[in-house]
């Protein structure tokens, strides 16, 4: 690897599908980029501003695309240029864990690229991002190499669109869990809020980064019909395209499941909040019935049996034959 300025440099250049240099010299980026017969690939892993003007001027890379590169929450997107055709997308992961109560799960990794006739630079904004994965693709997949850059292309957008695959089966399991959870009378409906309001914060986070990738895609195909390139590589890049329409069809789904699960939360707490009341209605009914009846006998005038044994157990008898009909009634409309 090469060091320039404390910023790592990497490099790999293939020729007839076979590496024939890695970890070149920086300042032959351009002449490895010019040979018809090879195909380069640079990376970049948090350069800083001057790394990337002195690239530019090399590469005549246009200035919006160098400030994008570097850049903070660009939107995903391919952009063609004239000398080279300008990416960025975004790798995601899911974290078993949330750092915090109310924060996301989800690991967003900005990547972009700069695609050229017979190279890819590739411009990292922190080292999270596992570019390794991606050359193991490549190697992988050593035989599209021979149809140019286009093959590195599919190799970093598959690497990427995989872990939006990933993030979303992540998401469904966890979403079946809350599902499981709504009836469970054991769990605290107060847990079950706060992993549904997890789910939907990580999933909105996702959806911004995966319902841009269908443009981005696109744009590249047309990118690739203009430039003729080899048509080899097309059912590759028709795969990754399904790839990405199912990703960003499963995210909508999924928040629609969300919605669900957030309205039959709510409605099953209305549900048992009136179960609850019935079941106090019923007890203060039956409870009522002692007392009124204590109340009448109670009075301070004569009434049948005052002052009599049998006066007192009548009274018993009442309040025991009103409350047992009440209970009885009660319990058989389910309300105790």
């Amino acid at each position: 690897m090469v060091k320039t300025d404390n910023k790592t440099v990497r490099g790999r250049v293939w020729r007839d599908g076979k590496v024939v240099a890695e970890d070149f010299d920086f300042a032959r980026i351009s002449d490895y980029l010019n040979e018809q017969d090879s195909l380069t690939w640079v990376d970049l892993c948090d350069p800083d501003h001057r790394l990337l003007q002195e690239l530019a001027g090399e590469l005549t890379l246009a200035p919006l695309a160098v400030e994008d590169a570097i850049a903070h929450s660009e939107r995903a997107k391919a952009t063609r240029y004239a000398t080279h055709t300008f990416m960025t997308v975004y790798a995601v992961k899911l974290d078993s864990v949330p750092p915090d109560a109310t924060g996301t799960r989800l690991a967003i990794r900005k990547v972009s690229a700069f695609v050229f006739p017979h190279g890819l630079i590739t411009v990292r904004a922190d080292p999270d991002f596992d570019i390794e994965e991606v050359v193991h693709r490549w190697d992988d997949n050593a035989d599209l190499l021979q149809y140019g850059v286009g093959a590195l292309v599919h190799g970093l957008l598959d690497t990427v669109v995989d872990g939006h695959f990933e993030a979303v089966q992540s998401l469904d399991d966890a979403i079946e869990g809350l599902e499981d959870g709504l009836f469970d009378e054991t769990a605290a409906s107060a847990d079950v809020q706060r992993a549904t309001y997890q789910v939907r914060k990580d999933l909105v986070q996702l959806r911004r980064v995966v319902l841009p990738m269908r443009e981005v895609i696109n744009s590249v195909l047309r990118h690739r019909r203009d430039f003729n390139a080899p048509t080899e590589m097309d059912p590759w890049y028709d795969d990754l395209y399904d790839h990405v329409l199912r990703a960003s069809e499963w995210t909508e789904s999924l928040r629609d499941m969300v919605t669900t699960i957030f309205e039959t939360n709510l409605s099953l707490q209305d549900a048992r909040l009136n179960n609850v009341m019935k079941k106090l209605t019923s007890w203060a009914a039956i409870i009522a019935v002692p007392t009124a009846v204590t109340g009448y006998f109670g009075q301070n005038v004569p009434y049948p049996g005052f002052g009599k044994e049998w006066g007192f157990l009548f009274s018993i008898a009442i309040i025991l034959a009103i409350g047992g009909a009440l209970y009885a009634t009660f319990s058989r409309k389910g309300w105790i």
